[in-house]
């Protein structure tokens, strides 16, 4: 059953109930949370960011696909994810807002993790217009649309949903912090902690083309399928920890590392149309990135094969590429991207369990 289908029948459930508190002219919101544990994962990293010292030119590009991938040292990977869902049904308070609100359908719901790094998709009743500390998001005809959480969100957020009928609601969203690792990774070469200008310039236009791919506007719904892993296989890094070469602080990791043998088919995660689709870009080597919709990408770092061109309508399941170790690797793997336009967040936050 896919996350819209639940919603719905959660929503018919409330009806049917007469789950409302009441509260004079005033709105109730009732939040269901459902916990989720995945299994703790050790492993060795293979993706690992370039040195914010080595490359100053490029921390300016927050889009930026630069990624080196090595094998050097090891890393206490360990992990235990959490991942709540929290829908929120907003309900009108006194009997009669309430026989409106059950009629129309007046409901906003949350899916996904009301946490830092956290895509969130949501259905709302159609013609709402919502606002996210004041930014207007883009919502669908049939009421989805989606926003996310960055590394380091504030821990208060407000969203703002104005009805077709003129009634407003504020929520007010408490957003848990996140702990991310220090790794600690030695024995890289000076070639590349130390890049030449031709190689900083390359990479430059190379998170050029990543930034446009990222700010495409397109009115797909793929984005509010339940995603599905692209490849299955050892979790070899995490979004989100922060790591440190050969004692230098490099960026975050903004991705999910998955081991896997070189050839392996990468399925899309959902369906959505190729937005970028380069065999060899400097850092992340063979690397694609797929539109879902309403500002939700995937990208694809590292891919020794691309099997499906710009343009592209790609569905669900559907394999676009292949497993690699091309750009600034050591060993076969992908390195799976989620954003929301240039906001770089958590892959783990739209799946399940990795599948064994």
């Amino acid at each position: 059953m896919s996350w819209q289908d639940s919603v719905a029948a959660r929503q018919k459930d409330v009806v049917k109930a007469g789950n409302y508190r009441a509260a004079s002219h005033s709105l109730t919101v009732a939040l269901w949370l459902s916990m989720a544990l995945s299994a703790t994962v050790n492993a060795q990293p293979i993706s690992v960011p370039f040195l914010t010292q080595a490359l100053p030119e490029l921390i300016s590009s927050s889009s930026s696909l630069a990624d080196l991938s090595l094998g050097q040292g090891t890393v206490d990977a360990s992990s235990k994810h959490i991942a709540p869902i929290f829908p929120a049904q907003i309900m009108a308070a006194d009997d009669e807002l309430q026989a409106v609100a059950a009629k129309r359908g007046d409901t906003i719901v949350l899916h996904g993790t009301l946490r830092q790094g956290a895509l969130i998709r949501a259905s709302v009743t159609p013609g709402s217009e919502v606002q996210l500390n004041g930014q207007p998001l883009k919502v669908s005809p049939s009421g989805l649309l989606a926003f996310g959480f960055e590394r380091e969100a504030a821990a208060k957020q407000t969203l703002s949903i104005h009805y077709p009928d003129g009634r407003q609601q504020q929520l007010e969203l408490a957003i848990t912090p996140q702990h991310y690792r220090i790794q600690h990774v030695t024995g890289i070469a000076k070639q590349i902690m130390q890049p030449s200008k031709a190689s900083i310039t390359r990479a430059k236009q190379d998170a050029a083309q990543v930034r446009a791919a990222r700010n495409e506007v397109s009115n797909g719904d793929g984005f509010a399928q339940t995603f599905i892993w692209p490849v299955t296989g050892r979790i070899s890094g995490v979004y989100g920890s922060q790591r440190v070469y050969n004692g230098e602080p490099g960026r975050p990791h903004y991705g999910i590392d998955i081991a896997a043998p070189r050839g392996t088919g990468v399925n899309a995660p959902a369906d959505g149309v190729v937005t970028l689709a380069v065999a060899d870009m400097f850092y992340s080597g063979g690397t694609m990135i797929i539109d879902h919709g309403y500002g939700v990408s995937s990208s694809f770092l590292h891919l020794s094969q691309l099997r499906a061109k710009v343009g592209d309508k790609v569905k669900q399941g559907q394999i676009v590429a292949n497993v690699g170790s091309s750009g600034r690797s050591t060993g076969p793997h992908l390195d799976w991207r989620i954003n929301w336009f240039q906001m770089r967040l958590d892959p783990a936050t739209v799946v399940g369990p990795m599948p064994k």
